[in-house]
């Protein structure tokens, strides 16, 4: 166990690392930010901030001797840089979970193995596996970079007579994984949480609702048959288990006619999609993580109410002043300097009085 008191090292600098350094002030730690950009939403609200690329080894070095436990608040750190810091400094999630989830091929093979259900995928490395992935996967389909997309980045959709290798072209001919596209009654998430020790917890299944490839609203809980939740927990602890992973983790899935499930994506961190939890649960997924990765006893899981979250996507953040002045908003902004299209600036949540997700309010409010 680390005590209170202690520094945690968090890499990336965004608005999870922000959302992690705030729960775990409140839990007595200190917070240590390494990312390539200075100034970034974590370092605004933590004790200390490393500015450095993740290769440079001098920086790894002394950013390990100055944190008592290191951590990510997104996927996309080097697998290397967090080996390097293994040497001197726990690592919570270790560096399986980021291999795994870092690269999309190796991912659904993973979670094939586990005996979990995933769409029809193809790779597509080089020209010459056009053909055979097209006539694996056929129409419609998805294809995505197998490595750093995000937010609808870095993927296409390909409806019938769509040429696969002009669409792989846009993505720059990168190695790619081609996506059988399936019906589908909703999109939803679990996210999960284990000790160092193997206790684990999920929150309860949520429903994602996506606009242009980014989460635009999340409803918790999820309209879905108890039965078909009980199932989406045992597949995200199954995951989180399989990948002897340490700190939260979310798994989106597809909910197919009848209630089959079809994992989508891991992320093996905090999630866009359990922002509800901090007003939501007697725990929030970032207090939780923080327990996880410090060895603490993990909280309770429990919703206090329904919830919706809302995400303020770009120039949605000017509308804070009618969202401050609503008394049922919980209003999180994350300081960013600049509304680029695209870009995650805040979200907000309203809890139900009632069990069950309220309806997203009319948008924009005011």
């Amino acid at each position: 166990m680390i005590a209170p008191g202690a520094t945690v090292g968090i890499l990336g600098g965004g608005q999870l690392g922000r959302m992690l350094a705030l729960a775990a002030a409140a839990l007595g730690y200190r917070c240590h930010v390494f990312a390539p950009e200075g100034g970034g939403p974590a370092a605004q609200v933590a004790a200390a901030e490393t500015v450095a690329a993740y290769d440079d080894s001098a920086a790894l070095d002394a950013f390990a001797a100055a944190v008592d436990v290191a951590t990510v608040e997104f996927e996309n750190v080097p697998a290397a840089a967090l080996a390097r810091l293994a040497e001197c400094v726990p690592v919570r999630p270790g560096v399986k979970s980021l291999r795994i989830c870092q690269d999309r091929i190796v991912e659904k093979d993973f979670v094939r193995g586990l005996g979990l259900e995933t769409t029809a995928y193809a790779a597509l490395n080089e020209a010459a596996d056009a053909e055979a992935a097209d006539r694996a996967i056929g129409r419609p389909a998805v294809l995505k970079t197998r490595t750093m997309g995000y937010d609808g980045k870095g993927q296409a959709a390909l409806a019938a007579g769509q040429d696969l290798p002009d669409a792989w072209g846009g993505l720059g001919r990168r190695p790619a994984i081609l996506e059988a596209r399936v019906a589908i009654e909703r999109e939803i998430s679990v996210v999960a949480a284990r000790s160092p020790k193997g206790a684990m917890i999920c929150f309860d299944p949520v429903e994602n609702r996506h606009v242009g490839g980014i989460l635009d609203v999340t409803l918790a809980p999820a309209g879905i048959a108890p039965e078909v939740a009980a199932a989406a927990r045992e597949s995200a602890a199954r995951i989180t288990e399989g990948l002897d992973h340490v700190g939260v983790l979310c798994v989106e899935l597809f909910v197919a006619r009848g209630g089959r499930l079809l994992v989508n994506e891991i992320a093996p961190r905090v999630h866009n999609s359990g922002h509800w939890t901090i007003e939501g649960c007697e725990t929030s997924q970032f207090a939780q993580h923080v327990r996880a990765v410090c060895g603490l006893p993990l909280g309770s899981a429990a919703r206090r109410s329904g919830a919706v979250m809302k995400n303020l996507i770009s120039r949605d953040v000017e509308r804070w002043p009618a969202l401050a002045a609503d008394p049922s908003a919980h209003l999180h902004l994350y300081g960013k300097a600049e509304a680029r299209p695209g870009r995650k600036m805040g979200h907000v949540t309203w809890l139900s009085p009632t069990d069950a997700a309220p309806e997203p309010p009319g948008w924009p409010p005011g």
